[in-house]
């Protein structure tokens, strides 16, 4: 199907400059934007990985956790006391609920999981608002604190791939203390560079923009682009909705924020393995964004989905379980051991190969 540049959100003056735009629309995003043309080849729906239960989550405890600028992120806490922690950060304009199918897989499977709400998303309040991604990155490290994670994997979809970034270049003591691998979907390092003009950004996707680009038939066919073509029709109205529920001043700012960033810097130096997952039909972030955090990330490694699009949270909830199934057991393959006569392990030759393998997908 094909879904047009709405013209009315643009004025005609700028339309022809739209194409660098939709650079940082695109990348940026955890959902589709409204400045994408798609064209795709009808098929037949898949089986909706989601099913029974959609999006919710599994039960559990919850709290709340109040940043440095006063904001307050709404955590749930589930699983058994004792398993293996996970911590779920989601994407721009989505909730912790995106999570639920993969967060009541691992419940299942005996994991202690975490999830959050982003400052200015769910149940979660703005504070001072989003001056740059590093503040992402500080509200990880504040719900980390406040679960006192130790040897926890840390999953990132999109914008909460941002901020896991964000926060082991800031805070790399932390993380290394904290974290035993990461695993990265659909996310970038890098978006467009540069600032975006705030004004179109507001007209386009602030409160200024008309309601129905986010509601109803219009709102689920342009959430339809940030999926694979085998999603089901249950997966773009849930991703519109939470579009439409995420406040104007979190959709603008988080815009704004994620187009100036650029976390490749921070990523050198951080030594935790990292799985990066991006999907064949990935308009937002595609290979190239995955390819770029494996260079820069050491010990990263990419693996790519077919046929899976942005939305990999609830496309592809067994390929992300996989993933951190296997970042555990890859954590602890290059944990060498501890000689007995007190000295100083060797790196284990095998971390070299696995960076040098990264570099080369």
């Amino acid at each position: 199907m094909t879904v047009p540049l709405p013209t009315a959100l643009v004025p005609r003056p700028v339309r022809r400059r739209l194409r660098p735009v939709i650079r940082v629309l695109v990348p940026a995003a955890g959902v589709a934007g409204a400045t994408v043309l798609v064209r795709r080849r009808r098929r037949a729906p898949s089986v909706d990985p989601c099913a029974p239960e959609g999006l919710a989550l599994p039960e559990g405890a919850d709290g709340v956790v109040t940043t440095a600028d006063g904001a307050e992120l709404a955590v749930r806490t589930a699983g058994p006391d004792g398993g293996p922690l996970v911590v779920l950060v989601h994407c721009w304009t989505g909730a912790k609920e995106l999570w639920g199918p993969v967060a009541r897989r691992l419940v299942g499977d005996g994991y202690r999981v975490v999830l959050y709400d982003q400052r200015g998303h769910g149940a979660s309040s703005w504070g001072d608002g989003l001056p740059h991604i590093d503040r992402l990155g500080d509200d990880l490290a504040a719900v980390l604190a406040h679960v006192d994670a130790r040897d926890a994997v840390v999953v990132g979809h999109s914008m909460g791939g941002m901020s896991i970034q964000a926060y082991v270049g800031r805070h790399g003591e932390d993380a290394h203390a904290r974290l035993r691998a990461a695993v990265l979907a659909a996310t970038a390092a890098r978006t467009f560079g540069r600032e975006f003009p705030p004004a179109l950004a507001e007209r386009i996707l602030g409160d200024l923009a008309p309601s129905w680009t986010r509601t109803g038939r219009v709102g689920t066919a342009l959430a339809r682009g940030s999926l694979g073509p085998g999603a089901v029709r249950a997966h773009a109205v849930a991703v519109r909705d939470l579009l439409h529920a995420t406040p104007g001043a979190a959709r603008v700012g988080c815009l704004l924020a994620m187009a100036r960033m650029d976390l490749r810097a921070g990523l050198v130096a951080v030594r935790l393995p990292a799985t990066v997952l991006v999907g064949t039909h990935d308009l937002l972030t595609p290979r190239r964004s995955a390819r770029a955090i494996v260079a820069a990330w050491p010990g990263a490694t990419m693996r790519v989905l077919p046929g899976a699009g942005h939305m990999l949270p609830i496309e592809r909830p067994d390929d992300i379980v996989e993933a951190i199934r296997d970042a555990v057991d890859r954590a602890d393959a290059l944990t060498p051991p501890c000689p007995d006569d007190g000295s100083v392990a060797k790196e284990p030759s095998d971390v070299v190969e696995l960076t040098r393998a990264a570099r080369t997908h």
